[in-house]
């Protein structure tokens, strides 16, 4: 497999046939393909035989994309609207000076304590259990970390579907599978979270607000619902992601504290800006332990001229977070509307992206984007999920709403669409 002579998805021989070719005893090669199994080389479907697994995805999804000629609207992208950030410079300027004054070494805390402290209280007030906190650079890095520190290369993480694209290529590519969960507007289905478990999967990552790309929102039902299921497996890692923190009006129901080992990540991406690359990690005592000390022989630390600039941003009360989320929401909410105004379904209770389940997904990509409308095809964010496409609404104009729901109307026709669950 090293030198390519076996391909990916090539069948390989069965045990007793390769042992009694190689002249040695079936247990040994027993153990081999246990090996090549357990370091995500090879996967094993009962009967049906082991193969070589393909090669693990790195930016596979990213290029799964619209390439936006002059003159199109792009609704696809994914980010917030900059008019809704907060205004940088004055914060990084006073933690600039701040730095000039006390310079951070090698050797000193990795976290800023007026940070921690501000952070703590917000999770506090969420419901988010009590533990040990780290910076990380954002809710992807967040998540790769504690992966790393739990999981070896085989075993089987459960994530939603339709999800996050970028995490569905970070499972792959840190050598795991990934087991397809559904979701509908109130996050991941019990049941299928439940089957994901009790099949071996030893993860689970669940978007708690502004999924990406339905916008679902872990509900107080579904959030009681879901501890019931982790309650029967408390082996499982819990991985909670809440991006949406300061753009969402709608509460966090964390489901954190009944597994042994779980984390929890809040990014300010969404809020401030995604070049901030900022998340506060929490989670229980071995988790943050173990991430901490791979930290420290990576990066070391987040920087803390930005903690502290973000510290200021907190302090100020920069991010009117009231107003932002009630900006988004109206975005949304104008768009659903005029959607089901014209038979058309579509999600979005939260966030920045409005779903539509579609029976034909490149067929309503082309359609739009030859109509003047760039959207996201939805095989960037799915597994097994049936089609459907993205459609960003952070930067989209209440007179733009019509002409885009007559556009999305006109690529769909009269079929009958699918819902996403």
């Amino acid at each position: 497999m090293g030198t390519g002579e076996l391909m990916p998805g090539q069948l390989l021989p069965p045990m007793r046939e390769l042992a009694l070719e190689l002249g040695v005893n079936p247990n040994t090669v027993a153990a081999a393909y246990r090996t090549l199994r357990e370091r995500g080389v090879i996967e094993t479907a009962g009967r049906r035989g082991s193969r070589v697994r393909p090669k693990p995805a790195t930016t596979g999804r990213e290029h799964i994309r619209v390439d936006v000629p002059e003159g199109v609207r792009d609704v696809s992208n994914g980010n917030p609207d900059p008019a809704l950030l907060p205004s940088l410079a004055q914060a990084f300027a006073a933690a600039a000076e701040q730095s000039d004054r006390q310079p951070v070494m090698y050797g000193e805390a990795p976290v800023e304590p007026e940070l921690a402290r501000i952070a703590r209280a917000e999770l506090d007030a969420d419901g988010v259990p009590d533990g040990p906190l780290a910076v990380v650079s954002g809710s992807l890095d967040a998540i790769e970390r504690v992966l790393a520190v739990h999981l070896k290369p085989g075993d089987t993480v459960a994530v939603e579907d339709p999800g996050w694209g970028s995490l569905l290529d970070l499972v792959p590519a840190l050598g795991l599978r990934t087991a397809p969960v559904g979701v509908d507007d109130e996050g991941p289905l019990p049941d299928q979270v439940r089957g994901a478990l009790a099949g071996g999967a030893r993860a689970l990552i669940v978007t708690d607000r502004a999924q990406n790309p339905t916008g679902a929102v872990v509900s107080a039902t579904r959030a009681r619902a879901l501890r019931s299921v982790l309650r029967a497996h408390p082996e499982t890692l819990l991985i909670e992601d809440d991006h949406g923190h300061g753009i969402v009006d709608l509460p966090l129901h964390p489901l954190a504290g009944v597994t042994r080992n779980w984390a929890f990540v809040r990014s300010v991406a969404k809020a401030y800006g995604p070049d901030l690359r900022l998340g506060v990690l929490t989670g229980d005592a071995v988790t943050v332990d173990r991430v901490r000390g791979r930290q420290r022989l990576g990066p070391g630390w987040v920087s803390r001229i930005t903690q502290r600039a973000v510290v200021r941003l907190w302090a100020d009360g920069a991010l009117d977070t009231p107003a932002v989320a009630a900006a988004y929401r109206a975005r949304r909410d104008q768009l659903i509307e005029a959607l089901a105004a014209r038979g058309i379904e579509a999600h979005g209770r939260s966030g920045l992206n409005v779903w539509i389940p579609v029976p034909d997904e490149t067929g309503a990509v082309a359609r739009l984007l030859h109509s003047g409308w760039a959207v996201a095809p939805g095989a960037r964010f799915r597994m097994s999920a049936p089609p459907g496409i993205r459609i960003s609404v952070s930067t989209l104009d209440a007179d733009e709403t019509g002409p885009l729901a007559d556009a999305v109307a006109a690529a769909l026709g009269s079929a009958p669409v699918r819902s996403y669950v």
